[in-house]
């Protein structure tokens, strides 16, 4: 479960600020998205900033105790003159993907939902059995 806590550590030293320009770089171009996660008691609240993109761009896997949400975004624009020649023709492709552990969590009762581009998804925790009491019996 620990995985879904985000955490960093922060150090002042010459191989932080190469990681950090890295990740920025590539964050430029897709990556990573923002996700919040709060503790409920009986859940965990998750909820990414995913503005721009409609509900069927975006797709929620669990496999073996791992959460993978991902996000597609295609977009095209196209202005002609009045000869059908191009003044202006964009293209703009992106794709997003963050995993969490999920290990401690009900899968099978996990919600989601997508509202003014925030996915919230609902991870209900496992409860938590008591350990099993029996008696062992001494042989010999």
């Amino acid at each position: 479960m620990f995985g879904l806590i985000p955490f960093t550590r922060e150090e002042n030293s010459l191989w932080n600020d190469w990681n950090n320009m890295e990740k920025s770089f590539w964050n430029a171009f897709g990556g990573n998205f923002r996700c919040d996660i709060q503790d409920e008691g009986s859940a965990y609240k998750l909820e990414a900033e995913l503005p721009g993109f409609q509900k069927e761009d975006i797709s929620i896997d669990v496999h073996d105790n791992c959460l993978t949400i991902n996000a597609r975004h295609n977009s095209e624009s196209e202005k002609k003159d009045d000869k059908d020649r191009y003044i202006r023709r964009e293209r703009n492709f992106g794709s997003y993907s963050r995993s969490f552990d999920v290990t401690g969590i009900e899968c099978d009762k996990i919600a989601a939902s997508y509202r003014d581009g925030i996915l919230t998804l609902t991870l209900p925790k496992a409860s938590e059995l008591p350990p099993e009491k029996r008696r062992i019996q001494i042989e010999g």
